[in-house]
């Protein structure tokens, strides 16, 4: 029974997560376009402690009960998927931490570029992209 429980929080947490994070991916990025430079920093400062609670934290808390699985979990699901599965979270976390950590995300955009300049860059690639 425990194991059940382990696989039925685990892929909660991580559907929950996937579907969280296309959707900051896809919708919220996508406008930063909209937002002027001036008012960029009081919109990064109302949205991050949002996305903390209601996208990195299910994101922990989905890793931790992917670790839980090595140990509980239906024996239906062999050992290596759930080590696939940790390895693909670890890519997700480092990749994040590179790019809003180590690469500078900060009040003013994505890696120094105000939302403006963000977006116009994405515009310039899907243009290229094209041809």
């Amino acid at each position: 029974m425990t194991n059940l429980v382990v696989f039925t929080i685990t892929f909660a947490l991580v559907f929950y997560s996937t579907g969280a994070t296309f959707i900051e991916g896809f919708v919220n990025y996508s406008s930063w376009h909209l937002i002027g430079a001036e008012e960029f920093a009081t919109f990064h400062r109302f949205i991050s402690p949002r996305i903390v609670a209601f996208l990195v934290a299910p994101m922990l808390l989905g890793t931790v009960f992917s670790v839980l699985m090595l140990w509980f979990r239906p024996r239906s699901i062999p050992a290596w998927t759930v080590w696939l599965v940790i390895a693909l979270q670890l890519v997700v976390w480092a990749s994040s931490a590179m790019i809003r950590g180590g690469a500078g995300f900060s009040d003013t955009g994505v890696n120094g570029f105000l939302p403006g300049q963000y977006s116009n860059r994405r515009a310039e690639i899907h243009e290229k992209a094209k041809t």
